[in-house]
Parts: structure tokens; sequence; C-alpha cells
């Protein structure tokens, strides 16, 4: 166990798990919308930031909004989800990928993951349609910037006649089977969150190839007035557009998205080669069929390696043990030393909030299952865990992954790792 006092430095300035990179061209926009005094939502840089978007995504029509947030919500609405339908939604991942079902009183009904990229399970939701034949929306996300398998998912979706929302905020600029992330959903959302591999602080948009519901989203999300000399509305709308200062931000940022994946993947590259020979795997995708942005690199520890950690609903315990480490250790060893990881995304089905909603695994109902892995461990007829969500959370962690972070800062946050393990 790694406990020695001093035997690293503080890093001098923080490494961020992924802060924002600035380049100079995104103050310009800022300052040509501010001297033209388009400051609200309307702008040049508005619809340029959209035209850059569908250039780079392949899609026909993007409408810039204040958050990716907003745009699953108006993707939530496209779909006509009303008050108690149930969505079958991605179950690793962040709750804003779900909240928006919520918002219109749908229900969602989680499916768990697959080991292979960490997004969701394709057989699993094929079980879920038979134990919820009448769903008729599903919304997946790419988990940390790695496309899931979208082409089957697809496919699934395409034979029960469901609408597919994706969820691309973590994956702008991901491949899969050379298409971008963002293009296989009926309509999609991105995000330019603060994090994210560009960004303009906050905004996001909805992507679609249907004129008629970019139309409506750009509408709903300027308060649904209608064509009028007045204030006219005639259904709820919403106060969801992007402002022309954070388009211009946004707009800069656009022309730097491959050398921001291209620093991403020399970081993942890096952390793959410093920690082998420990018992860890990196964060997995499917080298022949996609190519992730690399948004940020994860890390999960082989089962045997694992020392006893206990987690409660806001704190966690663990017991070092020698030649081994959890996620508890590793993050408080980086923390110690000004750097910053954080927990894999704690899946949907174990939010106290969400726990009561369906879960489905590959082999069916999952709750009985998760409830089975919690007592012991209980393998699937595979011999790994039923609940592959709650195995990866309890054993896998997010790394420092800024693409500011020179590689000697890198050297240094790998041997703190491999010091875990000793």
């Amino acid at each position: 166990m790694f406990n020695q006092e001093n035997q690293f430095k503080p890093f001098a300035s923080r490494i961020w798990l992924s802060s924002p990179t600035m380049h100079g061209p995104e103050l310009e926009y800022v300052k040509e919308a501010y001297e033209s005094n388009w400051m609200s939502t309307v702008g040049e840089n508005i619809n340029e930031a959209e035209r850059l978007a569908c250039e780079k995504i392949g899609c026909r029509y993007a409408v810039a909004l204040s958050a990716g947030t907003a745009a699953l919500h108006m993707a939530v609405k496209l779909a006509g989800v009303k008050p108690g339908d149930k969505v079958f939604c991605s179950d690793m991942t962040f709750d804003a990928t779900v909240n928006p079902v919520v918002y219109e009183g749908g229900v969602p009904i989680f499916i768990d993951t697959e080991y292979d990229t960490w997004n969701m399970d394709p057989a699993a939701l094929e079980k879920a349609f038979e134990l919820y034949p009448d769903v008729k929306v599903v919304v997946v996300a790419h988990l940390y910037g790695t496309p899931g398998k979208i082409d089957e998912i697809r496919a699934i979706c395409d034979r029960h006649r469901a609408f597919l929302i994706e969820d691309a905020a973590e994956s702008l600029g991901a491949e899969y089977k050379g298409r971008q992330t963002g293009t296989f959903g009926d309509v999609s959302a991105i995000s330019f969150n603060g994090n994210k591999i560009i960004t303009g602080s906050s905004g996001g948009m909805l992507l679609t190839n249907d004129k008629d519901e970019a139309d409506k989203v750009r509408k709903w999300s300027t308060q649904a007035r209608e064509n009028a000399p007045w204030y006219q509305h005639e259904e709820l709308g919403y106060n969801y557009r992007m402002s022309n200062v954070i388009a211009g931000v946004v707009r800069g940022q656009f022309g730097f998205l491959e050398e921001h994946i291209a620093q991403k993947k020399a970081i993942y590259e890096r952390y793959k080669e410093g920690l082998k020979g420990l018992p860890v795997q990196m964060n997995p995708y499917d080298a022949e069929n996609s190519e992730p942005n690399f948004w940020l690199s994860c890390l999960l520890i082989d089962e045997d390696a694992l020392c006893s950690q206990v987690r409660g609903e806001c704190d966690v315990l663990f017991k070092p043990e020698h030649r081994k480490s959890c996620p508890t250790e590793i993050l408080e060893t980086l923390a110690k030393y000004n750097a910053e990881g954080r927990p894999i995304w704690k899946p949907m089905h174990m939010q106290p909030i969400y726990r009561m909603n369906g879960f489905v695994t590959r082999e069916g109902n999952g709750r009985a299952k998760t409830n089975a892995y919690i007592a012991g461990g209980v393998k699937g007829k595979d011999g790994r865990p039923l609940d592959v969500g709650m195995d990866i959370f309890q054993r896998g962690l997010c790394l420092p992954s800024d693409n500011k972070m020179t590689a000697g800062e890198q050297d240094v946050v790998i041997e703190m790792i491999r010091k875990c393990f000793e």
C-alpha cells in the first residue's frame, strides 16, 4: 500500500480531470457579438456554430440550445413521450441523459451495460422489448466519448418501431463504422459544457435531418411564440435558445476539435503503456469499428486485485491491502497531490431517485439480479457479474485527462497509481 509521506510533491498547478482549453478565436467572436450588440439569442455566431456542427457531424440541421440537457428535453418532446410512458434508457450515464424523460412525465426503464464498450447492452435492450413490448422510445448515451454498439441498437429499435434518441454529449467527434456519433438517432444531442471535448462554457445542440423537427425545436426553445404581431402562445414553450455570446465561443472552438481529440488520444495511449503490468484495464473500445474522441481515460481494476471497499449513499470506506487497491484509494492519492480524478458514473438504477424504476439485464429483470450481486457477487450464465454497470462502478475510476497535462505530469500520475498497488 502507498502511504509514504512526501514521496511526491503536490503539483504546483492542479491537474484537472478535463478543463476548457481556449485558443484565441473564441474571444474574437465574443467581441464581435459585443461590438455588434447581438448579445441575445440571434446572431451570426449562432448561425455559424449550427453550420459548423452540421458540416462536421454530417446532419442536415442543428439547433443551438442553452445546454445538452435542453437538447435532450426537446428530443423527448419530439418523440412524443407522454405522462406514464415507459422509456428505455442507458443505465451507466450522467443523470442528464435520463432526467428529460421525467420532465415530460415519462418513466425510465434502465438497460444494463456491456463490458466491450461500457455502453448500453444490445442483448439487454432486446430482452427489455420482450418484457415491455409497448415501449416506443429509447435513449442511448455514448459513455466517456466511446461509441456504443449503435448499429445493433439502431436495428433493434427499427424492428420494434421505436424512436431512438442518441445522447452524443460526451462523444462529439467520435466515429462508428465511419459515421460520426450524433447521426444514428432519429434525433440526437451534443453538449458544449465546460468540461467537454470543445466547449462554449455551456450550451448544446439538437441534431436532426428533418426540417420540421428543427423548426419545432426552434419554436419551442423561444417560448413557442406564434407568427403574430403580438406575443401569441398556443402551446408550452421554453427559454432554451443558445445566446450569441456563448455561440461565439463554440464557433471559435470547432476548428480545434481534431486537435483536442489527438491530445486526448495521446493521454489514453500514455496511460495504457505506463500502466502495463498492473492488474488493470483501460476503458475499452471496438478498435476495428470505432474511433472514440477519448474524452476521458478510465481505469478498471481486475476483480482479484480489488481491496475491500464499501460505499454508502454519500461516503466510502476501504481497507488497504498489499498489492491491491480500489478506486477510492487511487482517487484519494491523486487528490492528496493536487490531481483530479472521479468515480465512474454511478448507474441510474442504483440512484435513490430511480431505485424503484425497472432495470433490465441481458438475462431479464435486473432488480433481483442486483440484489443477488450485492448479497454475494452471483454470476450470470457467461460467468460475469449479473449487474455489469454496478460491477464497473465498483472497480472503475476516471483518470486525470486534461489535454493541457504534460507528459511529465502524466508520468507522475502513473507512478502514483503504480504505488497504490505496492
